[in-house]
């Protein structure tokens, strides 16, 4: 199996500077890409300072700069040409995905594998636009990247078992556990878990049977989450869970994943969590939650 040593990444936002910062702490070199100049460059300050707090904390055995280095910024999708591995982290919007995957097949290498870090949308319907769609699988990340250890390696319909098991090698090289997910539905494993549980518990605080507070505080402590389903949402973006169950929704027709009436009302105002300053909290500007 072969090892990575060059990652290219598509998408500056949240996921994919963490997955940028994730590699290059595993030694391995990233070209992270974006159309957007501002986007690179609040990615590479909020990199830089991720990977400072890891230095302070002692859990890092290189200095910042050594890592930092490793990371090179590119508004260019053919930089990405020479690359082991490529990770599209676009927004969930399936055509915009599909253009990514129809240009990467001319662009990347034909042994390079390609993964979409996408939270529902199914792989076969990226794979199926590319020309390679036996090289097309998910890695799916959960935020933030550098602490969620569980990565979720999914097989699209056409996706072959060298990539499948090229996929958990990554994942095994950058010092996270693959969960192996065999067939390709909308949602995935762990969000066809989790979805109906925060939906369940968006609307107990429609109901007015909790508070946002005491929903949070009870997943944490009765169920050793690190975070409750609310601070998960905010940290995540509304924005983007609402778009996830809404793609699985309309793949299963299933009510269960149909976001709440909350969830539509905090979005459409703007509340989407820590990178608009409030979601189901308020914030500071530095990202610490107001009390």
């Amino acid at each position: 199996m072969m090892a990575f040593h060059d990652v290219g990444i598509v998408g500056a936002g949240l996921m994919g500077s963490g997955i940028a910062q994730v590699c290059a702490q595993a030694g391995m070199r990233v070209i992270l890409m974006d159309i957007h100049d501002t986007a690179l460059e609040t990615a590479r300050k909020n990199i830089a300072w991720s990977v400072e707090k890891f230095v302070e904390k002692g859990k890092l055995k290189e200095d910042a700069d050594t890592i930092l280095s490793r990371i090179s910024l590119t508004t260019i999708l053919d930089e990405l040409s020479n690359v082991d591995i490529v990770i599209e982290n676009v927004p969930e919007d399936v055509s915009l995905k599909q253009k990514i995957f129809k240009a990467l097949s001319g662009i990347v290498r034909e042994d390079a594998p390609l993964a979409s870090d996408t939270s529902a949308i199914p792989i076969t319907e990226l794979a199926a636009v590319s020309r390679y769609p036996e090289r097309v699988l998910g890695l799916h990340f959960f935020s933030p990247a550098q602490m969620m250890n569980a990565v979720e390696v999914i097989r699209g319909v056409t996706t072959s078992d060298k990539t499948m098991n090229s996929g958990v090698a990554f994942v095994e090289q950058i010092g996270k556990k693959p969960i192996r997910v065999e067939r390709d539905i909308a949602g995935f494993l762990l969000n066809r878990i989790n979805f109906p549980s925060t939906i369940e518990a968006i609307r107990l605080v429609e109901e007015g049977i909790a508070t946002v507070e005491e929903i949070d505080t009870g997943m944490r402590l009765a169920f050793g989450r690190r975070m409750g389903p609310f601070e998960t949402g905010d940290m995540v973006g509304l924005d983007v869970m609402m778009q996830a169950m809404m793609s699985t929704y309309e793949e299963t027709k299933d009510m269960k994943f149909y976001p709440p009436v909350l969830m539509q009302r905090k979005v459409r105002a703007g509340h989407l969590g820590v990178k608009t300053r409030k979601g189901w909290y308020d914030y500071n500007e530095d990202g610490t939650r107001k009390t």
